[in-house]
C-alpha cells in the first residue's frame, strides 16, 4: 500500500527544470524460487551442518553422507586393483573376480590328510586352529610351523595348514606334527606345499574412495575403499560432504542425522542470493508511479537511522487477484518484485520500506 509522502520538492514548484519524484510503499522480503541441494549418491546422513536460515556461501557443506568402508582382512600385499572411483562394483566383480586382491604374508599353504597320521585315534581327530610342527619328509632340514585354518567338510581326514613360519619349496612334501620335538607319536598326517589363495575383497554399491595402490602392504583392519550405494555419474567420486553450489538462505533441512536416502534425495533446499528480492503489493492507482527498471532504496524497519539502505531495481509487475473496496467495487491488486543484493543481515520476512524514483 502506497504511504503518504512528498510528491514533488517544494522548490521545483518555482524553479525551471525537472523535479525529482518518490513514492513510497511497503514491502517484504521474500524469496523468487527454491533450489534442491540433492544427495550425489546414496548412504546415511551424518552430521548435517545448517538450519533454516541460515546463510550459506558456495562451497559450504551442508552434511555428510556416509559410506561403507571395506578393511583388510588379512596383512599381506596388495596384488592387484581392478577397480577405479566411480565403478560399479558388480561390473568388475564380473569381470576380474574382485576389485582387488591380498597376497597374505604367509605365501605357502599345505593341503594335508591324516593319511600318514601315527596310528592313534587322536591324532585322527584334527583341531582347527591349533598349532602345528613342519618338517620336510625328504631329509627333515626345512621345518616351520603353521596353524590349521580348515577342514574338509566332506572328509574331515582332509585340512589345511596356513604355514606361519619356516622355509620350504612349492610341491614339496611335509610331515605335519602336534610337538615341537617332532616325536613320531605326535604326527597328524602330511600334505603338500602350495601357494597361498589371494585373498579376493569385494563390496556393493559404486566405489566412491580407493585408499591403496597395487604393491601396497597392508595391515589386517587396513582401510582399503569406501563404497556407496547407486550409480555415479559419468564415473565421477563425489567428496562424502555435500556442499552448497550457491549462495543464498537455507530454506529447509529435508534429511535429519541417521536419515537414509537414495541418490537424488532431497537434503536441503536453498533460496539463492540473487533470488531474494522485496515484494510488495500496489494498486491499480499506483501503476502510474511504478515501472518495471525503475530504481528504488529499500529502508528496513527494524532499522530507525536508516544505515542498512539498499539500492534496488524493480525486476517485475504483477497481477494478483481482485480486492474488494467499500461500496462493493473491486480493484486490481499487483505485486512489484524489486531485485537487490543482500548482505549478512538480511532476513527472509524482513519488512521494509521502499521508495520508488
Amino acid at each position: 500500500m502506497k504511504k503518504p509522502f512528498a510528491m514533488l520538492l517544494a522548490a521545483a514548484l518555482l524553479l525551471p527544470g525537472a523535479a525529482l519524484c518518490e513514492t513510497m510503499f511497503s514491502g517484504e522480503v521474500t524469496a523468487g524460487q527454491k533450489q534442491v541441494i540433492a544427495a550425489p549418491y546414496g548412504g546415511i546422513v551424518q552430521d548435517v551442518a545448517v538450519r533454516v536460515g541460515d546463510s550459506v556461501d558456495i562451497g559450504d557443506r551442508i552434511a555428510t553422507v556416509a559410506t561403507t568402508k571395506v578393511y583388510a582382512m588379512t596383512e599381506g600385499t596388495i596384488s592387484g586393483v581392478f577397480a577405479n572411483e566411480g565403478d560399479a562394483a558388480a561390473d568388475v566383480k564380473e569381470r576380474y573376480g574382485a576389485l582387488c586382491y591380498i597376497e597374505p604374508i604367509n605365501r605357502f599353504t599345505l593341503s594335508a590328510s591324516t593319511e600318514k597320521a601315527y596310528n592313534s585315534s587322536e591324532n585322527r581327530y584334527i583341531h582347527i586352529g591349533e598349532t602345528v610342527y613342519l618338517s620336510c619328509t625328504k631329509d627333515g632340514t626345512h621345518q616351520g610351523r603353521g596353524v590349521i585354518t580348515a577342514i574338509d567338510k566332506e572328509n574331515e581326514d582332509k585340512y589345511t595348514v596356513e604355514v606361519t613360519g619356516g622355509e620350504f619349496y612349492m610341491g614339496e612334501t611335509v610331515a605335519i606334527y602336534r610337538d615341537s620335538a617332532y616325536s613320531n607319536e605326535s604326527r597328524i598326517g602330511r600334505g603338500t606345499v602350495e601357494r597361498t589363495t589371494p585373498v579376493a575383497v569385494n563390496a556393493e554399491g559404486s566405489v566412491l574412495r580407493l585408499h591403496v595402490r597395487a604393491g601396497d602392504t597392508v595391515e589386517r583392519g587396513e582401510l582399503l575403499l569406501e563404497t556407496v550405494s547407486g550409480t555415479l555419474d559419468g564415473l565421477y567420486a563425489p567428496e562424502t560432504k555435500v556442499v552448497s553450489d550457491r549462495k543464498g538462505v537455507i530454506a529447509s533441512v529435508d534429511a535429519d542425522n541417521g536419515t537414509s536416502v537414495e541418490k537424488g534425495a532431497k537434503i536441503a533446499t536453498i533460496y539463492p542470493e540473487d533470488a531474494i528480492q522485496v515484494s510488495m503489493v500496489i494498486s491499480e492507482s499506483d501503476l502510474m508511479d511504478v515501472h518495471v527498471g525503475d530504481s528504488a532504496s529499500i529502508e528496513f524497519n527494524w532499522d530507525a537511522d536508516g544505515e542498512s539502505r539498499f539500492e534496488g531495481v524493480v525486476s517485475s509487475i504483477s497481477y494478483v487477484n481482485e480486492k474488494k473496496q467499500e461500496g462493493g467495487s473491486s480493484a486490481a491488486e499487483y505485486v512489484a518484485c524489486i531485485d537487490f543484493t543482500p548482505d549478512d543481515t538480511v532476513r527472509l520476512g524482513m519488512t521494509v520500506v521502499v521508495y520508488v524514483q
